[in-house]
């Protein structure tokens, strides 16, 4: 019974390295798919007639490039930590001149500049200009353990709907644009600061996995041995009878 658990866990340890290298193989072609979006030529914006096959694996850090105008005074702050330590992203409504709207991450402020009077030169004026950026998806309900409150304007991930609605924009994009580093009036707020990275440990787990499989295949060795020299005792104890 001992021998044949150990044979299913040695079946189990392995099945989860196959599954780490299989998950390895797919996480090197979203990294080589991505560094390819990078190094793209920006398109356009995305359109409502694209917005329903708009999603993270095909379009995620998709360099865009779109023209219109800011929505003035209708920005949310997003709570954030950035290479410039703690603040926020400055979330903008941007009106295109293809008719749509679309939420805009102009970059980050720091907590002294979250009032945009402290930074008046750096606020939208709702003249025509041009965004250039990063596709980004929306980041629903909230961020770890705290749950996005419209009522009380406090946000903790940039959730393109719940902001949208917070607004009043009827209609808005699905997913937002993360501005370049392009340097906006004032200093402020500070845009280009989108971190591209992907964790990719899937060769240490599934080599973690692979050597409890052989620990389990060595235990499994050990009690069969173990099994078969007491099967081979059996005869020689049944043959031995009592003294008179």
């Amino acid at each position: 019974m001992l021998t044949l658990c150990g044979a299913m866990g040695v079946a189990g340890f392995s099945a989860l390295g196959i599954w780490q290298l299989e998950r390895r193989v797919w996480k090197l072609d979203l990294i080589d798919r991505v560094e390819h979006r990078l190094r793209a030529a920006p398109v356009a914006a995305p359109g409502p007639a694209a917005w329903a096959t708009v999603n993270a694996a095909d379009d995620e850090y998709r360099r865009l490039v779109v023209a219109g105008r800011f929505l003035d005074d209708r920005e949310t702050l997003v709570q954030a930590v950035s290479d410039l330590g703690g603040g926020f992203w400055v979330m903008a409504p941007f009106r295109t001149d293809d008719g749509f709207t679309v939420l805009v991450n102009r970059g980050f402020v720091p907590p002294d500049k979250r009032d945009p009077q402290a930074r008046l030169a750096g606020k939208p004026s709702g003249e025509h200009t041009e965004i250039h950026g990063l596709l980004r998806m929306s980041e629903p309900k909230g961020g770890f353990l705290r749950n996005n409150d419209p009522a009380g304007n406090r946000w903790y991930s940039r959730d393109v709907q719940a902001i949208a609605t917070q607004q009043g924009i009827v209609e808005a994009a699905p997913y937002f644009i993360d501005a370049d580093a392009t340097s906006n009036p004032g200093g402020w707020p500070v845009g280009g600061l989108t971190v591209v990275s992907f964790h990719n440990s899937h060769l240490i787990y599934a080599a973690t996995w692979f050597g409890l499989a052989l620990m389990m295949l060595g235990a499994v060795a050990f009690l069969w041995r173990h099994e078969m020299q007491e099967r081979q005792r059996l005869p020689e104890t049944s043959g031995m009878s009592d003294p008179a």
